[in-house]
């Protein structure tokens, strides 16, 4: 999948699976938390993102459960793929450069263990 395709919310959906594997509810909650809210994926956006990036190998459908005699059986759980990540990992270093040029014209400070 070219980095141009690459969504704000699937780029969300990757950091949540950076950590762990995850099913869709727990996706979107961790998004919300670690963004203290600031973005709220509603579960249409959540589900369309999830298949493309399924389809593009970027994560994966996972089999195994955690726990499964505690977890409802209709929940789909997802895994970062090695490709996933480096996608991230593309995208990561995409947004570490823009954030670079904004810093040296000034437009914000630069954080103090930036400097």
């Amino acid at each position: 999948m070219p980095e141009a395709e690459l969504t704000p919310a699937m780029f969300q959906i990757m950091l949540s699976l950076l950590d762990e594997e995850r099913h869709g509810y727990s996706i979107m909650r961790e998004i919300a938390e670690r963004t203290q809210g600031e973005v709220r994926l509603g579960a249409a956006t959540l589900y369309r993102a999830i298949k493309r990036m399924v389809d593009a190998g970027l994560i994966v459908e996972i089999a195994e459960r955690p726990a499964p005699e505690l977890d409802d059986e209709r929940r789909r759980y997802y895994r970062l793929t090695d490709v996933g990540q480096q996608v991230a990992r593309s995208h990561a270093q995409q947004l570490q450069r823009l954030l670079e040029s904004v810093y040296r014209k000034r437009l914000l400070d630069a954080p103090a263990m930036a400097r």
